[in-house]
């Protein structure tokens, strides 16, 4: 029986890991689910997860929450960015993931996974111009900076993703150990 309740965590976190694409809370999901299986499955069983594990989910999930939001602010700041401008580049980036989830793209099984990371990055731009052109920067140089935003929050959203990925393989060592 404890076989099939770890393998039931298993399927838990690799869905919340694609939420984590769709650009819902997925890997912080993942820590509450493992604390769930923590509670539920007795030390003694062999597929027993222990609290250090999920603490380090927790850090895992932190960590992955810092870089995506910093991602796209650190383009701005590389490309010689305002202030203002790395955080019109956050709330464009927050505003635009949040639109992605109502807008689909007519792409069978991944449209919704394209909309919130493709509508994400292009907040990150718009906020970036937004901010830019506010601090009186020039159109060319807001724009150049749009760019890096938007490919940062695009690089911060494959970290995320990847950490997620490390936190279901954290799950699967710690049960085998």
């Amino acid at each position: 029986m404890a076989i099939i309740f770890a393998l039931l965590l298993i399927l838990i976190l690799v869905t919340c890991w694609l939420l984590t694409l769709l650009g819902m809370p997925g890997n912080w999901l993942m820590v509450a689910a493992a604390a769930v299986y923590a509670c539920l499955v007795p030390a003694q069983s062999p597929v027993a997860l222990g609290w250090k594990t999920v603490a380090a989910l927790l850090v895992l999930a932190a960590l992955g929450e810092i870089v995506e939001l910093l991602a796209g602010a650190m383009g701005v700041a590389k490309a010689g960015g305002s202030r203002r401008g790395a955080l019109m580049t956050l709330a464009g980036s927050i505003i635009g993931g949040i639109v992605g989830i109502f807008v689909g793209v007519p792409i069978p099984l991944i449209g919704s996974i394209v909309a919130v990371v493709l509508f994400a990055g292009l907040g990150a731009m718009a906020g970036a111009i937004l901010g830019e052109t506010w601090a009186g920067q020039d159109a060319d140089t807001s724009w150049r900076i749009a760019k890096l935003a938007f490919w940062g929050r695009l690089a911060g959203t494959l970290g995320k993703v990847i950490l997620g990925a490390v936190m279901i393989a954290v799950v699967v060592v710690a049960m085998l150990m």
